[in-house]
């Protein structure tokens, strides 16, 4: 059966993406791709081959559901770690096929040390310390208690990781909060290593740090919306490329196209009201494409009035409010538009594109909002 939309992702774009990250930080910095959020709405089981066939050697999920499909996608070949969720009872599947996880309470840890003894393996563990952030993490009066537990059953547990994670790097406003949660991290790590622990891999930057700041990029850095071709903010794209006062052109790609095609084309006479309500009156008389996507396939419905699509090379307008299921294009003015004809929301048709970033000048989603609500069972496809 035929989908109302569909997603490209271009091997071209991730490839420069990836290129681009690992000249940035490095041969010597392991990079770990983010693919949380249903690989940032690209879907995990379309990109992570993808990211392998490119070289990725490591993945990052939040949840142990979704470390389950890497797992099986990668065949158990390439490190998966789980850096948020994960419940006691799948920690035994975690154990057992060496995925890594976090642990950033006393109880996770002891379930996973059970888990350990269980299975007959030890449990591969990222150590999270609490540095500023206060969200998970051990704070600096559990100390004492971890390294106990550490040190008392060392013969299950293989700590893979000391790491912390950052409140804002995206944003300047966030540098002094940033720069002593860095130097917080690098005292607990002392303190560790003091006690006879021992990591690894020290890791604390996502996208944003490991672009801006190198000193945080230690042993691995975790890359998430950068490896989609999406700077975690405008303000960390022009701080990265006009270092100098002129700006650079973008190194990025974006990787993902979203569209669908017209469904339908009414014409509408000056005075009447187009779709629910009374939100938008035509002032002239307007030709309007129906498209079979609304806000029940990520497209948000505050995106009513003024969000943009292309149709045959021109930027056009939705009109009225967007339904569960369907919007409204304005195409009057364009010669020829018909049933099927493709509507692009996100990527390039013609001299023109739209990006995911446009979307928040017109609603208040974020990059990452609009990306992660992208549903699951559009059909996702790798193109050149």
């Amino acid at each position: 059966m035929e989908h109302t939309s569909y997603i490209e992702l271009s091997r071209s774009a991730l490839k420069q993406n990836f290129d681009y990250i690992r000249k940035t930080v490095g041969d010597e910095c392991m990079v770990s791709h983010v693919v949380k959020g249903n690989a940032y709405g690209h879907g995990i089981d379309t990109f992570v081959p993808l990211a392998v066939e490119l070289g990725a050697r490591h993945f990052s999920t939040f949840d142990a559901n979704e470390a389950q499909e890497v797992f099986e996608i990668t065949k158990g070949q390439i490190p998966v770690m789980i850096m948020g969720m994960i419940d006691d009872h799948q920690l035994e599947w975690a154990v057992e096929s060496g995925v890594e996880f976090y642990v950033f309470e006393i109880g996770r840890l002891k379930a996973a040390v059970m888990a350990a003894k269980k299975t007959g393996k030890k449990a591969r563990i990222h150590v999270e310390l609490e540095t500023g952030m206060n969200r998970t993490g051990f704070e600096e009066a559990q100390l004492g208690e971890l390294q106990n537990v550490l040190k008392q059953e060392a013969a299950h547990l293989e700590v893979k990781g000391f790491c912390t994670h950052y409140a804002g790097a995206e944003s300047y406003a966030n540098f002094l909060r940033v720069n002593e949660q860095y130097e917080t991290f690098e005292k607990r790590a002392v303190e560790m290593n003091a006690a006879g622990i021992k990591a690894e891999k020290h890791h604390t930057a996502c996208s944003a740090a490991s672009i801006r700041m190198p000193h945080t990029r230690m042993d691995m850095v975790r890359i998430g919306i950068l490896q989609y071709g999406f700077w975690p903010s405008t303000e960390t794209y022009i701080q990265t490329m006009k270092p100098n006062g002129n700006l650079s052109p973008d190194p990025l790609k974006r990787v993902i196209s979203w569209k669908s095609q017209v469904m339908n084309i009414k014409h509408v006479k000056q005075g009447e009201y187009i779709g629910y309500g009374t939100s938008y009156l035509a002032t002239s008389d307007i030709k309007v494409a129906t498209v079979p996507v609304g806000y029940g396939h990520g497209f948000s419905r505050s995106l009513s009035n003024q969000g943009r699509a292309l149709v045959r090379g021109t930027r056009v307008t939705v009109v009225g409010i967007v339904n569960m299921n369907m919007m409204m294009l304005d195409v009057t003015g364009i010669d020829g538009v018909e049933r099927g004809d493709e509507v692009v929301m996100i990527g390039s048709q013609g001299d023109l594109s739209i990006s995911v970033s446009s979307f928040s000048d017109y609603s208040d989603q974020l990059n990452y909002e609009l990306l992660t609500r992208l549903p699951h069972d559009i059909p996702r496809r790798v193109v050149e």
